[in-house]
């Protein structure tokens, strides 16, 4: 099954760029969008019907926005992080899960996709992330524990807004504990993910060098000069993550031929046994 996590930073303009091209020369099983930033309507618009389609649409005009879309039948959809309580506008739009029906599957397997603040530093805006982190650090908590006992895999895709070491990012010393993304505070975030068993599955793949990237600014030749940022991941629960075969990060090959700000992590994984 090969699974694709994008950050398309709005659905109507990266189709506009070419995502439509991509997503038929890649063929992906499943997609983990971020930042689709519309309606149901234009989502499935824009996807076709091919798909069986999972939107959290947030409640704040214009932002964020996750979804899933699957060519497998889906048999359950959960959506938020509010336990049945409704989030404040600002964190709507960042989570939604489908569990999958996967032929010749021994278990459930559960697709995530994700979408966490992105933060300003030492502003309010920090505080809304921590506090968004700590919604998705328990139900993280969660998942590992239901994949512990046998009851599912999962996949959690998306765009995390974090680095994780200094090889995620070009420019560790200008950022390091100055900027959004890159505080040890929320760095520990991910130490504590992984140690609870979550695999990093970009990493495990790519192994210990610089990136590969996922994330670019617009402006200037941060692109052409790889100046970026891994913060787009996938994190598989254990046992899954022993059956990846491939994973990578799908950069364009050049800057006008770019459908969003951040490129696609694509991860196969041998879901049958």
């Amino acid at each position: 099954m090969k699974i694709a996590s994008v950050n398309v930073n709005g659905i109507r303009a990266a189709y506009k760029r070419g995502m439509g091209r991509w997503v038929e020369e890649r063929r992906p099983d499943v997609m983990l969008l971020q930042e689709v930033r519309a309606t149901d309507d234009v989502l499935e618009a824009h996807l076709g019907q091919e798909w069986t389609t999972a939107h959290h649409a947030c409640d704040v005009r214009g932002r964020a926005g996750v979804a899933i879309a699957s060519r497998l039948p889906a048999t359950a959809v959960r959506v938020g992080l509010g336990n049945g309580v409704p989030e404040e506008p600002v964190d709507t739009g960042r989570w939604v899960e489908m569990d999958l029906d996967v032929a010749g599957a021994e278990r459930p397997l559960t697709v995530v996709s994700v979408y966490v603040h992105s933060g300003t530093a030492n502003t309010p805006k920090m505080e809304a992330k921590y506090a968004h982190l700590e919604k998705v650090t328990k139900r993280l908590g969660e998942l590992a524990e239901e994949a512990r006992d046998g009851r599912r895999d999962v996949v959690v895709g998306g765009d995390l807004n974090i680095v994780h070491r200094e090889v995620d990012i070009k420019n560790w010393k200008g950022n390091h504990n100055k900027a959004s993304g890159v505080l040890d505070e929320e760095i520990a975030y991910l130490d504590k993910w992984f140690a609870d068993g979550w695999v990093d599955v970009g990493r495990k793949v790519a192994g210990d060098r610089p990136g590969p990237y996922t994330w670019w600014s617009w402006r200037g030749k941060a692109f052409d000069n790889d100046a970026g940022w891994r913060i787009d991941y996938q994190l598989a629960t254990p046992e899954l993550a022993e059956r990846v075969t491939d994973a990578g990060v799908d950069r364009a090959a050049s800057y006008d031929q770019r459908f969003s700000d951040h490129a696609p992590v694509v991860a196969t994984y041998d879901v049958q046994r």
